[in-house]
């Protein structure tokens, strides 16, 4: 049985990749330095994965002006709030984000525990943090009042409660009880219901994560990235040659930062599903890359009599084909989720089709041409000191 053939490049290409790495070099420098220059400068759009607080989704049943929104919320004491849109303008869903995700106050909390504690006997001091939310942990001496009794305790002191939820004690054998009051979600959705009511706002998810996990997943996801990277220039070294890594890690900090930029330049929320789209994006540039450095290796046993330059240069013509039909498969598949997608879906998509063009990019022009410099590099050094 014989497959028919569609080449899109036709065989015997020989475009001169080597000859052009100067000028892809300086246009690589010029689109990095201006990611990093402006991410520098204006900063990341950290979603609440990373920098902390409360983010809520509303969908409202007609369309909302943000900036009203913004300051709606704004003027319950979230003075850094924020809004944007989420997914097309059409289903008029925003998100909304503020640094806070506990909304008592340390005045409030003290009310609340002087009340308890002057009708009940309390085992201990109650324990509240702010990072977990609006929550009072109380551990009773002897039997533990009921919940309906310390809900009405606390509402008596002028907090509303959401819920009183009963839990293990600190000690062996002790049961406390949780009161978690209204919080942020409550008072957020009763001024958004009480000013825009005609629009029928609803809320459909809120996400909860404190400051130092915050900081803590992003201090993670970034290693993920730094610790993908050296093992795949670890893989590189073994599988090839180590004179090959340095052309890798150079190709694929280009691309993870031109990734990234989508991220600095839209202002899209970067989170944890953007820190996978890099990783899936040094992933597949790493696998176009290996097999054109595969390709080199079986050249340089059959054209050995050739310059490197020239060897990389027909092994990458070779694959051309392959690399643009693979690189144009992938891109089409997400073609889809750009058109239906909305939200995290068409973040996530629209990286990974940015990643995609800079990894078969950094393949042709960046990581096989920057092994040919650094050869001739070597060279010119072993030269000199020969001549000395």
């Amino acid at each position: 049985m014989r497959f028919k053939t569609f080449d899109i490049i036709p065989h015997g290409t020989s475009f001169d990749f080597v000859g052009k790495r100067k000028i892809a070099v300086v246009l690589s420098l010029i689109a990095n330095l201006a990611v990093v220059v402006w991410a520098v400068a204006h900063g990341l759009n950290f979603g609440v994965d990373f920098a902390g607080g409360t983010e809520m989704e509303v969908k409202f049943g007609k369309s909302v002006d943000p900036a009203a929104i913004r300051r709606s919320v704004e003027e319950l004491g979230f003075k850094d709030a924020s809004v944007q849109t989420y997914g097309p303008d059409s289903d008029n869903t925003y998100l909304i984000r503020v640094g806070r995700i506990a909304l008592l106050g340390a005045d409030e909390v003290k009310k609340v525990v002087d009340a308890v504690q002057a009708r009940f006997p309390l085992q201990g001091a109650p324990s509240y943090n702010p990072d977990t939310g609006d929550k009072i942990d109380f551990q009773f001496q002897g039997a533990p009042p009921t919940p309906a009794a310390l809900r009405a305790v606390v509402e008596a002191a002028g907090v509303r409660v959401r819920e009183v939820r009963e839990e293990a004690g600190l000690a062996a054998g002790t049961r406390s009880l949780a009161v978690i009051t209204a919080g942020i979600r409550e008072k957020v959705e009763h001024d958004l219901a009480t000013r825009f009511g005609e629009a029928r706002p609803e809320v459909r998810r809120v996400e909860y994560v404190g400051p130092a996990v915050g900081r803590e997943l992003r201090n993670q996801g970034f290693k993920a990235i730094l610790l993908a990277m050296g093992l795949i220039v670890l893989y590189v070294g073994f599988r090839f040659d180590f004179r090959f890594s340095p052309g890798v890690i150079i190709a694929l900090v280009h691309d993870a930062i031109i990734t990234l930029g989508f991220f600095a330049f839209s202002g899209r929320e970067f989170n944890l599903t953007s820190v996978a789209v890099i990783l899936t994006v040094v992933g597949y540039s790493v696998n176009d890359t290996v097999v054109v450095y595969d390709r080199i290796r079986e050249n340089q046993g059959k054209l050995g009599g050739k310059r490197l330059g020239d060897i990389v240069n027909i092994s990458i013509n070779e694959v051309l084909g392959r690399t643009f039909l693979t690189s144009l498969a992938t891109a089409l598949s997400l073609v889809g989720l750009l058109v239906f997608g909305v939200g995290t879906i068409w973040d996530f998509s629209m990286a990974m089709l940015i990643g995609i063009v800079s990894g078969t990019y950094s393949t042709w022009f960046i990581a096989a041409p920057m092994t040919i410099w650094l050869e001739e590099r070597a060279e010119k050094v072993k030269g000199a000191r020969a001549a000395a």
